[in-house]
């Protein structure tokens, strides 16, 4: 069982959020491309999903365990 935030679970029941599978996001968390820490220390992880052809952006707390947010982000661009 994931660990969430309640902005994590009041957000994810937005149609365009609604969409993401735990699985996904579970991917993205165990197989990241990019790994970047914001200055509140969240943990920021991208992979790419291949079903969707898309990057799904996850955001885990300091403890780099709770997620407090995953969307698809279109902005991503993977270094070569």
């Amino acid at each position: 069982m994931m660990k969430t935030t309640q902005y994590f679970d009041f957000i994810r029941n937005k149609p365009d959020r609604a969409r993401i599978k735990d699985t996904w996001i579970e991917f993205v968390i165990r197989n990241p491309v990019k790994t970047e820490i914001q200055s509140d220390n969240r943990i920021r992880l991208w992979a790419l999903i291949k079903e969707e052809n898309k990057y799904l952006r996850v955001v885990l707390l300091e403890d780099g365990v709770t997620i407090h947010n995953a969307f698809f982000d279109r902005s991503f661009k993977e270094d070569k």
